[in-house]
């Protein structure tokens, strides 16, 4: 069966943004590993493909294994990039948006150019590269989309203001869009993600919070909360046997949890009150309750 399974995937192809580096790095691995065309899309094609190959053992010029420059923040070169994988595979059968960026910091405090910049990379660019291969997918009649989520999706998280709205965001865009592809034999698959040992768990991910203001207890409480969270984050492999699941998807639009804490948290906002499970995710994350701030600065004030 596994041959099989390896025979059906020898002449599919499949799009990873991102898939220089974290989960998109283990993704386009072990696609490839299962017999897929890989085109990685990436910003330093020369840098990621090394890293690639050496995961790989894949050699230079490995037709199953392509390079193509992507800057999802750069709205006008994307029509480029997409005219580079029709050339290099024709209609992709996959494409995966796992490009990402993340940032702290509450709402407050996070720049303006910091949310357009998360909106950019995590919104705005998939729709432009998925817009732009639509027209090859629907001549095809085949094809799968999958947007990788996260647990900030599920329910808006504090501190992660800014990527919990452009994941929410790109979630509903995906929802709309499978019911829009759907007569023309396309389907969306939504992975929504836990906890990875990947760059956006460790100081690479830009913090724009002012600890020293008031939001500072809000922080430290935060902080000392997601010690336990990155302690029992999952290593990138297991993300990618997920990713190879997905592929294989055939329904209109499916939507999958990678991770106990994702599948905890989507059950949990499934079947209980939101008031509650907002209280829930309040004392997880050890976040003072409603007006505590205040009473703390007033008595401040007071014994001054």
């Amino acid at each position: 069966m596994l041959c099989a399974h390896r025979r059906r995937s020898q002449m599919r192809s499949v799009v990873i943004t991102g898939a220089s580096r974290g989960l998109g790095l283990a993704s386009a691995t072990h696609m490839y590993q299962q017999g897929w065309t890989v085109v990685a899309a990436m910003r330093s094609i020369e840098a990621g493909l090394e890293k690639l190959r050496e995961a790989t053992g894949a050699k230079v010029g490995d037709p199953r294994l392509i390079g193509v420059k992507l800057d999802l923040t750069d709205i006008a070169s994307i029509p480029t990039t997409a005219r580079a994988i029709e050339v290099a595979v024709g209609a992709p059968d996959v494409i995966v948006h796992n490009a990402g960026v993340a940032a702290a910091g509450v709402a407050e405090e996070t720049p303006d150019e910091v949310w357009q910049q998360l909106f950019a990379t995590n919104l705005f660019g998939p729709v432009a590269l998925t817009k732009a291969l639509l027209p090859a997918m629907r001549a095809k009649g085949s094809g799968r989309i999958v947007a990788i989520s996260s647990m900030g999706a599920i329910r808006g998280m504090p501190i992660i203001s800014a990527y919990s709205a452009s994941k929410g965001a790109l979630e509903r865009w995906a929802e709309a869009l499978s019911q829009e592809v759907a007569p023309f034999g396309l389907g969306v698959t939504i992975l929504v993600t836990g906890s990875f040992n990947t760059d956006i768990l460790t100081e690479q991910t830009p913090d724009y919070g002012n600890h020293h203001g008031p939001y500072g207890t809000m922080y430290e409480s935060i902080h000392t909360a997601g010690k336990a969270a990155v302690s029992k984050a999952l290593p990138p492999s297991r993300f990618a046997l997920a990713l190879a699941e997905a592929a294989e998807d055939t329904a209109p639009i499916v939507r999958r949890t990678v991770g106990s804490d994702a599948s905890a948290l989507s059950f949990i906002s499934r079947v209980l009150p939101r008031t509650l499970v907002h209280h829930i995710i309040r004392m997880a994350m050890k976040i003072p309750s409603q007006g505590a701030l205040s009473r703390a600065s007033l008595a401040k004030l007071s014994k001054t």
